[in-house]
């Protein structure tokens, strides 16, 4: 695999945060914290795909690439397409590791583990999961499950997404976590794809690329990134980074 390109989607027009990329954690926008994860990953380039130009400047300020989108995207993953032509339109990176924005959290060991199941020809996407530790979470619709079966060592092939507990029966259940590593080529299929039904249905757009049959497999890891969406998030990350800093 050659050279990934981390890119992180942050915009700041979310309904139960707003201005979240700049929120305050720690003494560093959000944003700040996530970028810094991803160079302390290692595995390639990082660049903020944004349409504010507060964030780019945040960004710019620390030492960071960020470049602007439009305003106007549906979805992470069509600002997630425009920067990367805006980034890279020789086609230098053939894998393209989708960051979220809203991860401060998140261990940089495990963004590199994301891209290692692309090293089987055969899986179009990869991406991550943690088994479900706390009860409330199994049937949490904001929690979204990941329906796969084993095919390595801490390895699923995803079946199914899905906001329901599932499946039933005794077992684990899998909380799906927002990181996708992509092929260059797979993403430009999926995002030549229209909406599917199951997509439109459980407001996932990873199923879009199930139903097309395009493959999936997500790496089982043990630390869980707390995904900052609500004032209370913001407050256990506030947390969490402060006592980082103690350490």
């Amino acid at each position: 695999m050659s050279d990934p390109l981390v890119l992180i989607p942050a915009r700041l027009a979310a309904t139960r945060l707003p201005n979240k990329p700049l929120a305050d954690i720690a003494g560093e926008p959000m944003i700040v914290h996530v970028w810094r994860r991803a160079v302390e990953a290692g595995i390639g380039p990082v660049v903020v795909a944004t349409d504010s130009d507060a964030v780019a400047e945040a960004i710019e300020a620390v030492g960071g690439v960020a470049v602007m989108t439009r305003a106007d995207h549906p979805s992470g993953s069509d600002r997630l397409a425009e920067a990367l032509e805006i980034v890279d339109p020789e086609g230098r990176h053939s894998v393209v590791v989708n960051l979220q924005g809203d991860l401060p959290t998140i261990d940089p060991r495990i963004i590199g583990a994301a891209i290692t199941p692309l090293a089987d020809r055969a899986v179009d996407i990869a991406t991550l999961c943690a088994e479900i530790t706390r009860a409330e979470e199994r049937t949490d619709p904001n929690v979204v499950k990941i329906v796969g079966h084993p095919v390595g060592p801490n390895r699923l092939r995803a079946l199914y997404f899905t906001r329901a507990q599932a499946p039933w029966g005794e077992g684990p259940l899998f909380h799906h976590i927002g990181l996708y590593a992509y092929r260059r080529t797979a993403l430009a299929r999926f995002m030549a794809l229209p909406p599917g039904t199951l997509e439109t249905r459980e407001k996932l757009e990873q199923l879009r690329a199930l139903e097309a049959g395009m493959r999936i497999d997500a790496v089982v890891v043990e630390d869980l990134p707390l995904g900052v969406d609500t004032p209370a998030d913001l407050e256990r990350a506030r947390a969490v980074m402060s006592a980082r800093r103690l350490n």
